[in-house]
């Protein structure tokens, strides 16, 4: 086998002991999918009508908001998983198991990697759960075959990105707390951006922010494949804000796990193996 298939083995091999992981802890799945699925409740139960209203969006039936607003539950949906994937890598990192990854033949590589598959894997069978609540509050998407298949690649891009920035934060800081802190303003950007209101209707100076920060283009391209709104320049601007920072999560984590992978491996107590 060539190094290549050899890499790709391992790294299926770490994503079957994650998701294993996963499955015994599905409470993690839960509390997680949860904070989207109460939030989607909150903004179109309860303040739905009136921000439809607002928007100049409101049919009679009081459920066209959710039109508007679900697509961007996808993308919190995302920032809300980042936690676990944090979790994830500091619990190997904190708890001694990297160590004994270094001393087996292994593809360094494909540590990471699983973790990245798994944080795919787990963060789309999520976003359908609540896309899933969003059709049953009267969520019609009108996309086309080919403009799901656009959505979806975005939102995998999309998780891809974030998962391995959040990787970095988690192996730089090498602590659950630091990794986590890292991450929360990831999961306020979308409040700052185009998720429940049009950036036009802000502030001025809040307005600004949110047309430049990464998540409102990529919010309006996967609202505009959902939803046959104009996307415009917006999906270029979209992927290039995505590969931008799966690049620079990818270099931060594989410079720092190179660098935690050059420390002495710490010597089992005498009398103990």
């Amino acid at each position: 086998m060539s190094g290549v298939s050899y890499a790709l083995t391992d790294s299926v091999t770490m994503l079957r002991r994650n998701m294993r992981h996963l499955m015994r802890y599905p409470i993690m799945i839960i509390a997680y999918v949860g904070q989207p699925v109460f939030i989607l409740l909150v903004v179109v139960g309860i303040f739905g009508h009136a921000l439809g209203h607002g928007l100049g969006v409101q049919s009679t039936d009081g459920h066209r908001y959710i039109d508007y607003v679900a697509p961007a539950m996808i993308l919190i949906t995302i920032n809300y998983g980042l936690t676990t994937t944090a979790l994830n890598v500091s619990n190997d990192m904190t708890a001694g198991i990297m160590d004994r990854f270094r001393t087996m033949a292994i593809a360094r590589s494909s540590i990471l990697i699983g973790h990245v598959l798994e944080a795919v894997v787990r963060t789309l069978f999520s976003i359908a759960l609540v896309l899933g609540l969003a059709v049953a509050l009267k969520f019609r998407p009108d996309a086309t075959p080919v403009e799901w298949i656009a959505a979806i690649g975005l939102m995998a891009l999309l998780t891809l990105a974030f998962t391995w920035l959040v990787m970095a934060f988690a192996l730089a800081t090498r602590s659950l707390e630091g990794a986590n802190s890292l991450t929360l303003p990831l999961q306020f950007l979308p409040f700052l951006s185009s998720a429940f209101v049009p950036a036009s209707t802000m502030p001025a100076g809040v307005d600004w922010f949110a047309r430049n920060q990464p998540l409102t283009p990529i919010i309006n391209t996967l609202r505009g494949l959902l939803m046959g709104s104009r996307i415009g320049n917006d999906g270029i601007v979209a992927v290039a804000w995505c590969v931008g920072i799966a690049l620079v999560g990818y270099l931060w984590s594989k410079a720092s796990f190179n660098r935690n992978s050059t420390a002495p491996v710490a010597a089992a107590p005498a009398g103990k193996k």
